[in-house]
């Protein structure tokens, strides 16, 4: 319900679609994550119930808790009250304590091994407890597999996946677990692409990787390393060998602006140097370091030029002594700059330089071509009159920053030149694989595409998602079988509903972190220098606060159902409620649409009131979701027991559609 002009009310009559928008963190969360459902089982302390919910539907569950850009957290309901759930740092919670059952203790052995099939066994049976938070894949999976029959021709069927990044390792999860045989190619020398050497250590940690990629391993996937396409295998060697290909290469190479001075020694990208780190490479930093761009991978590139400043006497290739400072240059406004907050708070306390409403003019080099200063000219503006973006300069504002080292961070591209020679890839205006949206396919039919590469750069859960969507989509291109997912919406009763105390108040609780000296300082030894790149910054919460901030979720699966045949209308409800989200009103101030027409007309008709139109004296109790806060206040004080308070569940059955092979 929403107030329209002159006491007009704008309403909406519930359907099975509303119930489910009403969740608004799982329906911001690209593979549909039930965030409500772990938070809650986590602040009444179900942590491997809540654990089973977080990994249902998301393989990469334990790295999203670490670095997901948390949607979820963008549509939290509870952010209008005060913050949001810090339900990221939940994930991470349960995801850290519980990922031991995906391993178990192997005959002879006291090192712990992967165990997917018990894993997988125990998410299929927490789907189908009656009181679970059924995930996207895993409810009624179990009959699902059991009814799964792949033709002759099909099953066991081999898919080559290039990329491994968190839309190639998606991608082949799902599709070992429909019984097909994925292969997948990587460039680098270590599975998991950007996740691996363009994520900093000190947000994700390499154990984590590796504990994922190995689980997906023992589902049966092949990984290949150092094998970089159109160089050491074509692509037309892969697409004999393989009935499908997934193309989920990401954007892996750094963009530059054509400026004077740019190809000059010591102007080096952001991503080629966050993969230099990553591998152990030597970096070659030195003096004044100046990055351009104001993103999240920018703050990365500085932070991790910052923990390259120390000497660590074990592995001298992992750093160079020669850094003085560290500045980050960005078009933006402080107010404006597209990086996190946290980023933003944790550069400054670890020694990032911000100067903002800067673009890069000219870069001056000395004699022998090595940089030694880069002009700035002011931005005006970011954004013409319909909203492109097309920055204005003012080119007589000038400030020049001496530097010895500019580091470009202002976007990434594919390297796609293994493309050049399949001719029936047809490529569109902006020199991309042309997609159908709806198949994943490119212009050849057995050569799909999934992640950054399918719909340009988003956050890494939309990765995962177009991964499992192609694995399915692969799947249906294989077997000649449509896999139909049919929703239906419970409402279950909740008796003697109750909620925490003073949950309304509690405030967020900040995620834990190291303090910066410990982050920065110089360490004995050869584990740590002077800003290693190993320390994880984020400690993570303790139990005691997991479980408070749990208790601040508002709980929007749960709502507040009204009987109008036992209502009488006393508006004790709206009486009581704390945020006024309840309201009596008469039916002539009501906005009509064909749902609430009909059920008022329904209405009317069964009192025998029907003369012409809906008359005034009739009313209604009509709801503002936005503001409910799930307190039950309402329910307890009805005097009839018209108000009870009902769990939305959502039961998902997966079948199969024969004959559809093109």
């Amino acid at each position: 319900m929403r107030k329209g002009p002159v006491q007009s009310y704008n309403v909406e009559v519930p359907t099975a679609e509303y119930w489910q928008r009403q969740i608004k963190c799982q329906q911001a969360c690209p593979v549909h994550t039930d965030a409500r459902g772990y938070v809650r089982e986590i602040a009444a302390g179900r942590l491997e119930n809540a654990y089973l919910i977080a990994r249902g539907p998301n393989p990469l569950a334990s790295i999203c808790g670490r670095v997901c850009g948390a949607p979820c957290e963008a549509a939290c309901r509870r952010k209008d009250l005060d913050q949001a759930v810090s339900i990221r740092a939940l994930k991470r919670f349960v995801a850290d304590r519980f990922d031991g059952l995906a391993a178990e203790n192997q005959p002879g052995d006291h090192e712990r091994g992967p165990s997917p099939l018990g894993l997988i066994q125990r998410l299929i049976r927490h789907a189908t407890q009656p009181r679970s938070s059924r995930g996207e894949e895993m409810a009624g999976f179990k009959s699902f597999l059991s009814e799964l029959s792949m033709p002759d021709n099909a099953g066991g069927q081999r898919i080559a996946i290039i990329g491994s990044g968190p839309a190639g390792l998606a991608a082949a999860h799902d599709m070992a677990l429909l019984g097909l045989r994925p292969t997948v190619y990587e460039m680098e020398p270590v599975p998991a692409g950007m996740l691996a050497v363009g994520i900093p250590a000190y947000r994700l940690p390499r154990d984590l990787i590796q504990a994922e990629v190995e689980f997906i391993r023992a589902l049966g996937v092949e990984f290949v390393c150092n094998t970089k396409i159109g160089q050491d295998i074509s692509l037309a060697d892969i697409r004999k060998r393989y009935c499908a290909t997934v193309i989920a290469i990401g954007m892996k190479c750094s963009r530059a602006l054509p400026l004077p001075g740019s190809e000059g020694d010591g102007v080096l990208g952001g991503i080629e140097l966050l993969r230099d780190v990553a591998l152990g490479r030597k970096t070659d930093l030195q003096g004044t370091v100046v990055v351009i761009g104001g993103g999240n991978v920018a703050y990365d590139v500085a932070r991790t030029v910052i923990r390259q400043t120390g000497v660590d006497i074990s592995r001298t290739a992992l750093r160079t002594s020669g850094v003085k400072s560290v500045h980050l240059c960005s078009l933006e406004s402080l107010e404006s700059l597209p990086a996190d907050d946290l980023e933003i708070l944790e550069g400054d306390e670890e020694g990032v330089i911000r100067h903002h409403g800067l673009g890069p003019k000219e870069i001056l080099l000395r004699e022998d071509g090595s940089v030694r200063a880069i002009v700035f000219q002011r931005c005006l503006r970011l954004f013409d009159e319909e909203g492109r973006f097309a920055p204005e300069f003012d080119p007589s504002d000038l400030t020049t920053l001496d530097a010895d080292r500019v580091i470009w961070s202002i976007g990434q591209r594919p390297d796609l030149s293994f493309l050049e020679s399949a001719s029936d890839i047809e490529m569109t205006q902006r020199n991309l694989p042309r997609y159908d949206a709806e198949t994943m396919r490119t212009t050849a039919n057995d050569v799909f595409l999934a992640g950054d590469i399918a719909h340009g750069p988003k956050l890494l859960i939309d990765a995962v998602a177009s991964g499992k969507r192609v694995a399915r989509k692969v799947f249906e291109m294989v077997s000649g079988q449509r896999l139909v997912k049919e929703v239906e919406l419970i409402h279950l009763e909740i008796p003697n509903y109750v909620r925490e105390p003073d949950y309304e108040k509690l405030k967020r609780a900040e995620v834990p972190t190291l303090p910066p000296e410990s982050r920065m300082s110089l360490q004995q030894g050869d584990s740590q220098v002077a800003g290693s790149q190993m320390a994880v910054v984020e400690t993570g919460y303790s139990p005691s606060l997991a479980v408070c901030e749990g208790r601040r979720c508002l709980d929007c699966g749960v709502n507040t159902i009204f009987d109008s045949s036992k209502c009488i209308l006393c508006g004790g409800c709206a009486d009581v409620c704390p945020e006024l989200c309840l309201e009596l009103v008469s039916i002539d101030k009501m906005s009509e649409d064909a749902l609430l027409a009909q059920a008022l007309s329904h209405e009317i008709e069964s009192q025998n009131a029907m003369e012409n139109g809906m008359p005034a004296q009739f009313s209604a109790i009509i709801k503002d979701e936005t503001k409910c806060i799930r307190c039950a206040l309402c329910a307890d004080r009805c005097p009839v027991g018209a108000i009870t308070m009902e769990r939305v569940t959502v039961n998902s059955f997966w079948s199969l559609e024969q004959g559809i092979r093109p």
